[in-house]
């Protein structure tokens, strides 16, 4: 048993650590929404990852995203596989170094249980849920996390698909900063925690 295992167990079950570990979570996007998410969902036990994402660390994604100096110029696939792998060696961290296309989409939902939908642009963000609804999959995503203050945040669910975030403000009008991106991304796993242990 690991040493993060071995402190969860004084707060979690043999049964419920077995649940977590079991599926595969895929991470559509390891950005500010995803890095964060993964990391939480880590950290509560979940022990298998594929991670999907063809960008690399700038600087101006350490303000908000799961990511040090020293990650710059690192694809932020694999910086996120090696923090997961840091916190844990026993966690699965699969690495897909790609843009998520509607020829490959269906190949890639397939590999994974629930997705995270944690891109930016609003195709991939459908492409995404669409496909991976589809499949008969969960989806798990957010819309509106901009600025600070603002609107409260809150949870939909329909259906397969559970969105959080205040569904008003938008990062392209309010610059995306640590609190409320990071409030969604717990929110976010939150809801990836009682869904899998409900």
């Amino acid at each position: 048993m690991d040493v993060l295992t071995q402190g969860l167990s004084r707060y979690l079950g043999r049964e419920e650590l077995a649940k977590l570990g079991a599926p595969t979570v895929g991470v559509a996007g390891c950005g500010g929404l995803g890095s964060n998410a993964c990391m939480m969902l880590a950290r509560t036990g979940f022990r298998r990852f594929l991670l999907v994402d063809f960008d690399v660390v700038e600087p101006s994604n350490l303000n908000r995203q799961h990511y040090f100096p020293s990650d710059v110029g690192r694809p932020k696939a694999e910086a996120l596989a090696a923090h997961l792998r840091r916190l844990s060696p026993s966690i699965e961290a699969c690495v897909r170094l790609e843009r998520m296309t509607e020829d490959a989409a269906d190949g890639v939902v397939a590999c994974a249980d629930f997705w995270l939908e944690c891109f930016d642009q609003a195709e991939s963000k459908r492409l995404v849920v669409e496909r991976a609804m589809l499949a008969g999959k969960r989806v798990f995503s957010a819309s509106g996390m901009g600025g600070f203050g603002g609107p409260a945040m809150a949870r939909r669910d329909l259906g397969l698909l559970t969105v959080v975030g205040d569904f008003v403000s938008d990062i392209a009008d309010h610059p995306p900063l640590a609190p409320r991106v990071t409030q969604a991304a717990a929110m976010m796993a939150d809801a990836v925690v009682e869904w899998v242990l409900s």
